[in-house]
C-alpha cells in the first residue's frame, strides 16, 4: 500500500484574469477550485494510474468539509483526521501575465492530533511505501517529517520525501528510497545557479553522499535527471505541450516515478512515466487525466 501524508491539504481557487493589475478592481475571466495538496495529488495520479493509495494528513472548519467530500470522488482512500481548531486553507492561484500564489496557513494541530497520526503510521507493513510531501503548518514543529521517518525506521518501508530546504536535508540520514528537488530548489540547496549538467550531477550526488538513494531532479522544460541508487545517471527529455498550470507537475511526477517503478522495477520506465505525468498535469487547468498521461508517455 501507498501512504501520502499532506499535513496542510486545501481548496485551491484557480483564478485567471486578464492582465491583473496591483491596487485596481480585477475581473476573472475564469475560475475553478480543486481538491489540493501534495499528497493528494500524488494519489489522484496514482489512481489514475490505477495504483491504489490512501490518502493520510488533518482537515478542520468548513473548508476541511468539502475537501473531504471532495477527495471522496478522486478515486483513492483517505483517512483524514479532523482537528477541532482553525480551519483548512485555501489558497488562491491568480494566472495572468505571471502566476502568482498566496497560500494560507491552515489549522491549528495538537500534540494530541499528531499522536493519532502517528498511530496511523505504525500500522504501515514491510514493503508499504509512504510519500511526504508538502509544507509544515505553522502550528508543527518543522522537525515532524523526521518524527515520522524516525516512527517507521524498524519497518522496511520505501520513503519518498519531496520538500525544500532544510525540510529535506533532515531528512536524509534516514535514507528515503526518493527525493525530487526541482532545479530551484536544488539552486537554493547549495547557493549556487546551476546551468551545466555536470554541476547538478554533482549536487544529486552530494544529496546521494547524505543519505538519499534515488536522487531526481526535474528541470522543466529541459527534462529530468535521476541519479540511481547504484551511482548511474538517466536524463529524460521533457514531455512536448503547451504549459497552462504548473501547479501539480511535481507532485504528478512522483506518482508517475512510483507507479512506474512499482510495476516493473525499471528506473528508466519509472523515470518515463513520471515524465508523462508532469506534464499531463502541466499542460492541462488541473491535475492530467489518464488519457493525457498515455498519450505523452507514447511520444516520449
Amino acid at each position: 500500500m501507498i501512504y501520502t501524508v499532506t499535513l496542510n491539504p486545501s481548496l485551491d481557487y484557480v483564478v485567471g484574469v486578464e492582465h491583473f493589475e496591483i491596487g485596481k478592481v480585477n475581473r476573472t475571466s475564469r475560475e475553478e477550485i480543486f481538491y489540493g495538496g501534495k499528497g493528494l495529488n500524488v494519489s489522484a495520479i496514482l489512481a489514475r494510474l490505477n495504483i491504489e493509495s490512501c490518502a493520510l494528513g488533518f482537515v478542520a472548519g468548513f473548508t476541511g468539509k468539502e475537501i473531504l467530500r471532495g477527495v471522496g470522488s478522486l478515486g483513492f482512500r483517505s483517512n483524514l483526521l479532523w482537528v477541532n481548531k482553525g480551519r483548512s486553507r485555501i489558497n488562491i492561484k491568480l494566472k495572468s501575465d505571471q502566476e502568482t500564489e498566496i497560500n494560507g496557513c491552515g489549522p491549528e494541530i495538537e500534540r494530541e492530533d499528531l499522536e493519532r497520526l502517528f498511530t496511523q503510521l505504525e500500522e504501515m507493513k514491510n514493503g508499504d511505501v509512504l510519500v511526504l510531501s508538502g509544507s509544515i503548518p505553522p502550528s508543527v514543529n518543522r522537525t515532524i517529517y523526521e518524527q515520522i521517518l524516525q516512527r517507521i525506521s524498524e519497518k522496511q518501508v520505501l520513503s519518498v520525501v519531496d520538500g525544500e530546504g532544510e525540510l529535506l536535508l533532515n531528512t536524509l540520514p534516514f535514507r528515503p528510497f526518493l527525493i525530487k528537488p526541482n532545479l530551484q530548489e536544488l539552486e537554493d540547496l547549495f547557493g549556487e545557479p546551476l546551468r551545466e549538467a555536470e554541476k547538478i550531477k554533482a549536487c544529486a550526488a552530494r544529496l546521494q553522499k547524505m543519505g538519499a538513494r534515488n536522487v531526481l531532479v526535474s528541470m522543466a522544460e529541459n527534462g529530468a535527471l535521476l541519479l540511481e541508487e547504484n551511482g548511474m545517471y538517466i536524463r529524460q527529455k521533457a514531455a512536448r505541450g503547451q504549459v497552462k498550470n504548473s501547479v501539480g507537475a511535481g507532485d504528478s511526477m512522483v506518482a508517475g516515478f512510483l507507479a512506474g517503478y512499482l510495476k516493473k522495477g525499471d528506473y528508466q520506465y519509472a523515470l518515463k512515466l513520471g515524465t508523462a505525468c508532469g506534464g499531463a498535469t502541466a499542460f492541462s487547468d488541473g491535475l492530467g487525466t489518464e488519457e493525457k498521461i498515455w498519450k505523452l508517455m507514447g511520444e516520449l
